[in-house]
């Protein structure tokens, strides 16, 4: 099944492997249709620029007014308007005080009264838990609250009873042989008790994970919705 739209996470996509730059969120802007970020938005130079002057890119709406970017946005898929925020969760997480549920709260009315047909949430979340309440919360409101930040897909995939699509976490595009996307020795040696930072993993299979959601235009329900995993071998 070829998608109508895709949606991607880009905040891991600079060469650092934390934030975006302008030419990662071109390259990806360039096969996706929008971009959504997280708590690491802001890491890696360049990016206020390219935030500034690109509406196809959303960070945390509950980051701060004074932050760059902005925190929603619409665009069109086949004659639907699709309207895209990003919430930080704030348990683990200790970068914002503002509550991703008033965030998310705020972030679809305002996307509804600009007239979005679907409505998509990023609950970018350390916890499970708390995404779990946030896509109950918004089940019936927003039509798809799909989960991520920690790299690793889960096995939640589900129609809420409002008939909201929703995973915990979608998952992560990068190496395999790898511990969430950086390289293992880094990651061994942290929890070992010797930080000597991190690097993006370069070696071996590259994974693809996402998730496939299906709407009925007539309902705006989500009707569907499946786990996307593609490997390529280099």
């Amino acid at each position: 099944m070829e998608p109508d739209a895709v949606v991607a996470n880009a905040e891991n996509s600079a060469p650092t492997g934390r934030g975006i730059t302008r030419e990662s969120g071109s390259a990806l802007l360039s096969v996706a249709d929008f971009l959504t970020l997280g708590n690491h938005a802001f890491d890696a130079d360049g990016y206020r620029e390219f935030l500034r002057e690109e509406d196809r890119v959303v960070r945390p709406a509950n980051f701060g007014e004074k932050d760059p970017g902005l925190d929603l946005g619409v665009f069109e898929a086949d004659g639907v308007t699709v309207g895209v925020t990003n919430v930080l969760g704030r348990v683990f997480v200790e970068r914002t005080k503002i509550s991703p549920f008033e965030a998310a709260d705020q972030a679809v009315e305002e996307l509804k009264a600009r007239g979005a047909d679907l409505v998509l949430v990023d609950s970018h979340a350390e916890a499970t838990s708390e995404k779990q309440a946030l896509g109950y919360y918004l089940d019936g409101r927003a039509h798809a609250v799909l989960g991520t930040h920690t790299h690793v897909p889960t096995a939640d995939l589900s129609i809420l009873p409002g008939g909201t699509a929703y995973v915990s976490d979608v998952g992560m595009t990068g190496c395999k042989k790898s511990i969430i996307g950086f390289e293992q020795e880094d990651f061994l040696a942290l929890f070992m008790g010797d930080w000597r930072g991190i690097s993006v993993a370069t070696r071996g299979p590259v994974v693809l994970n996402g998730a496939l959601v299906e709407f009925d235009l007539d309902t705006l329900r989500a009707v569907g919705i499946r786990a996307v995993s593609r490997e390529w071998k280099p």
